[in-house]
């Protein structure tokens, strides 16, 4: 039996702090497709992440590599900004990337998983804010990074990428746009994983 052709994963996100959410949980996203080679590259902002799109879709040349791309959604109507997306990557014609909008900010996943979030902060006050109206549709807080910064001690997002995601249980967050990322790239590793020749 002759094991599968590699599959290579390259996600691009806006900043490192992306980059140690994605790297913690793609383990668990992975998990069940050991031919997947990952590499996160982040970037300084999104004017910047824009700005590689096209310049890395052109000049990537190994094989059996497909793109996935991060963005926050902040003020942004979500559907002009994936069409905005798209039409960039179109303009290379050699690849389809899968684009992913975290809504508004991907700390929304957070809100998504409190659970996670009180391990990761044990001075987390989890309970006071678990079934607040305000906080029950994550995808819709304004500016979770920053209330997340405020009802929470010590809070960061740098330190929170870190720590949150590996408590995250990726099949129990009640984010849609979390879901969306996971199971778009689930999806994409399965339509383009080559199996084995018996």
């Amino acid at each position: 039996m002759n094991h599968a052709a590699p599959m290579n994963l390259v996600f691009m996100l806006e900043e490192e702090s992306a980059k140690h959410v994605i790297e913690s949980l793609l383990p668990l996203i992975l998990s069940g497709f050991p031919s997947v080679n990952c590499l996160c590259i982040p970037h300084q902002g999104k004017s910047d992440l824009q700005r590689s799109i096209p310049i890395k879709l052109k000049a990537w040349r190994k094989p059996e590599t497909f793109f996935v791309i991060l963005h926050d959604q902040d003020s942004h109507d979500c559907r002009k900004l994936k069409q905005e997306l798209q039409k960039i990557c179109a303009e290379q014609n050699k690849h389809s990337p899968l684009i992913r909008i975290a809504c508004r900010e991907l700390e929304a996943w957070y809100f998504g998983d409190l659970d996670a979030v009180k391990r990761a902060f044990p001075n987390f006050e989890m309970v006071k804010y678990r079934n607040k109206a305000k906080y029950r549709n994550s995808d819709n807080i304004i500016c979770p990074s920053a209330e997340l910064q405020r009802i929470i001690k010590g809070f960061h997002k740098s330190i929170a990428a870190k720590k949150v995601p590996q408590y995250m249980d990726i099949n129990n967050n009640s984010s849609r746009s979390f879901t969306h990322m996971v199971t778009g790239v689930q999806k994409l590793v399965r339509q383009n994983l080559k199996t084995p020749k018996l």
